[in-house]
């Protein structure tokens, strides 16, 4: 007997007939003789529904409140899928995250995952009941209802598949797998049998949607394999695994974008030790994450730092360094948000030269002006205006062969 950890996005629950779907599959499972955990999340449009409410009233609701309103999306599914597992005839329980007590940071809206308590989903098992799990929240350490971001109930999937010790988690969404890059985008986009933790992870955070960037982290750490696939058929989706041989003769494994990036440049900063950290510190304090930086080479001590944000986080970024910017004496601060970040992925980089002039010389035959460039050991982005973006893809997408087998 297994243990397999399943999660079904806002699509594959989306209204009675889906979730009647879903709780096939899940029978499914059980029937082959497995113990089955299923993470919900909310039915597809319920959170906006939600964050629509809050924004009703504030611009800027209480982060607790606003937690507390969102959190009951996912309590709604739970409750109905289990209510349409014990009509079918199988014993099943829902749970929202305070019951099973998944155990959270303070950040609200943006919650990071401290500690899970499996015992009560264990004692369940054992009674031959299917667990169904609410997705996406959890409880800080004074009780309080905490969310993990859009996307969270990956991570809360994953997370309880390393507690338990499952055999495999499965996160069952509206696409098949992972692509080279998004289908709806490039047509020649191909399906991946597997991909490695690190390039799923880089690609995560340079854009891709297919799975959250923490679920990615806990999967790594915990070495939980996840298999993504399609609520809609039966197919093998992709395996998301430890790096393997085979792997890194593929120089390039994916293309990814982010238009949800904005570029923030400090101009005429003084050059003297402790400046950056006085201006990335109270974007830190602030949750903030900060992506690409370039410091530009001092001329009469005198510098220019340009780095990208979340283009949601881009009013509390200009807050913030309206402060800052005053403080360390600086001359302006310009904003961008007309810009999109354009990535490879591919763990055959560490071993191949070549990767980055192959990349800049397709951009450059489109025309396409580089404005950042950063890189890692497996991945180089660079950002350029947001209207190239499908334009860079394709030719990206063309200049490695992603479309070949």
């Amino acid at each position: 007997m297994a243990l397999v950890v399943q999660k079904y996005g806002g699509t594959s629950v989306a209204d009675i007939e889906k979730i009647e779907n879903v709780a096939r599959r899940v029978i499914d499972i059980k029937e082959a003789g497995n113990e089955v955990v299923v993470v919900v999340s909310a039915m597809a449009g319920e959170t906006d529904r939600l964050v629509n409410l809050a924004h009703s009233i504030s611009e800027k609701p209480d982060p607790r409140e606003y937690d507390a309103l969102v959190s009951t999306g996912e309590q709604v599914t739970v409750s109905l899928l289990s209510m349409t597992l014990n009509k079918m005839g199988y014993k099943a329980k829902s749970f929202s995250g305070h019951q099973i007590k998944i155990v959270t940071d303070q950040s609200h809206t943006k919650a990071r995952i401290l500690s899970v308590n499996t015992e009560m989903i264990t004692d369940e098992l054992e009674k031959g009941t299917i667990a169904v799990v609410a997705g996406f929240q959890g409880i800080d350490m004074e009780n309080n209802i905490t969310t993990l971001g859009r996307g969270g109930s990956d991570t809360t999937a994953v997370a309880l598949a390393a507690a338990l010790q499952a055999e495999i988690c499965e996160i069952y969404t509206d696409v098949d797998g992972v692509y080279t890059t998004d289908p709806s985008l490039c047509p020649k986009a191909k399906k991946l049998k597997k991909i490695s933790y690190d390039e799923m992870l880089e690609m995560t955070s340079a854009g891709a949607k297919v799975l959250h960037p923490r679920s990615v982290e806990l999967a790594k750490k915990y070495e939980v394999p996840v298999h993504v696939r399609s609520s809609f058929n039966k197919d093998e989706g992709t395996l998301v695994t430890k790096e393997d041989e085979e792997m890194e003769k593929v120089v390039v494994s994916g293309v990814t974008y982010d238009r949800d990036q904005a570029k923030v440049t400090v101009i005429h900063v003084p050059d003297k030790p402790g400046i950056a950290a006085r201006l990335f510190t109270p974007l830190s304090d602030q949750n903030i994450v900060v992506d690409m930086i370039i410091q530009n080479a001092s001329i009469e001590n005198y510098t220019d730092m340009t780095f990208t944000v979340p283009r949601k986080d881009i009013d509390d970024v200009r807050k913030i360094l309206k402060i800052a910017a005053k403080d360390m004496e600086a001359e302006r601060v310009e904003f961008d948000e007309n810009i999109s970040k354009i990535s490879i992925v591919g763990v055959g980089m560490k071993s191949h030269a070549g990767v980055a002039s192959r990349m800049f010389a397709a951009l450059a035959n489109e025309g396409i002006n580089i404005m950042m460039i950063s890189t890692s050991e497996i991945k180089i982005s660079c950002v350029i205006e947001a209207k190239y973006t499908e334009l860079a893809v394709m030719a990206l997408h063309d200049a490695f062969g992603l479309e070949k087998e």
